[in-house]
């Protein structure tokens, strides 16, 4: 291996071809930094840096020769970045939109966002789904954890409110003698987005005491990762909380505090990552520079 590197270091043609190897690895840096923005999830960047150091592999092994286990990395990288795709829709597909859309400058740019804080937004929201659940009124709210819903998500986007979180505006909404009841209640951070939003409703199979509330938080949530849905039964007044498909029911009140602070905490987590991207990247092109000058030293020795 040493012999193939120094063959490789002593070829004449790598030094002539340098500037364009700078240019190639700067490429592939800031293609990463982008990835990186765009995930901007604490334990989805292991992921990506796994998938990093397979292609790294792979490319130092082709360069030494190594072909079997060239071979082998490969199609390593081909089953991660698949693999990858699959669990990575939601960012991927926001990212093809933003290039369709030509917003290049948001590709560069976290998405930081404030999200609901335990003692305030979230107290007003299980206040108001006590008291509803006291009186068996029926409700359905969606509460946006990451980026913003697409309308086209909905099968009717509802009434534009853009009013402050509050439980005596929720429980005016969901009256039935109001006209915005029958429908769900979008909530974007601390504000209430929209009333009388019509949501998808699921083609699972579900129980029979599940009603339209229920599969419309079952589809929303399947078509959308970045929200969770509220339900509170009109006929038993039972709470239950829906995320990617899944019912969580029955809740008590203080158990859905605790499921929404939890929930929130993490989206909390995953903003923060956002700010030490930059340095990263700042790190992975030191590395780079300090790489490439090590392999003109040894150059100019041998």
């Amino acid at each position: 291996m040493v012999d193939a590197w120094k063959r490789w270091l002593a070829n004449p043609g790598w030094t002539q071809s340098l500037p364009l190897h700078a240019v190639d690895l700067a490429l592939v840096l800031l293609l990463m930094y982008m990835v990186l923005i765009v995930i901007g999830e604490r334990r989805t960047l292991w992921m990506v840096r796994g998938l990093v150091f397979l292609m790294v592999a792979a490319a130092i092994s082709g360069n030494l020769g190594l072909k079997l286990l060239n071979f082998v990395l490969n199609s390593l990288v081909l089953v991660a970045a698949v693999a990858m795709a699959f669990i990575l829709q939601s960012e991927i597909r926001r990212c093809l939109e933003q290039l369709g859309r030509g917003d290049f400058t948001q590709l560069f740019q976290s998405s930081r966002r404030t999200v609901p804080k335990p003692d305030s937004v979230i107290d007003e929201i299980v206040d108001a789904v006590k008291e509803l659940s006291q009186n068996r009124i029926g409700a359905l709210l969606i509460l946006e954890t990451s980026d913003p819903i697409d309308e086209r998500d909905f099968s009717v986007p509802g009434v534009k409110l853009n009013a402050e979180v509050s439980k005596e505006l929720l429980q005016t909404v969901f009256q039935t003698t109001t006209l915005l009841h029958d429908g769900a209640v979008l909530i974007r951070d601390s504000r209430v987005m929209a009333a009388g939003v019509i949501l998808p409703l699921s083609e699972r199979t579900a129980s029979r005491q599940l009603g339209t509330r229920h599969r419309a938080a079952m589809g929303i949530t399947e078509r959308v990762e970045n929200c969770i849905c509220v339900v509170v039964s009109e006929e038993t007044g039972s709470i239950s909380l829906a995320e990617r498909g899944t019912l969580n029911r029955p809740l008590t009140s203080s158990k859905l505090k605790e499921l929404l602070e939890a929930r929130f905490s993490q989206s909390v987590d995953r903003e923060a990552v956002a700010p030490d991207l930059r340095s990263l990247g700042r790190q992975i092109g030191a590395r780079g520079v300090a790489l490439i000058s090590r392999l003109l030293r040894r150059r100019d020795k041998s």
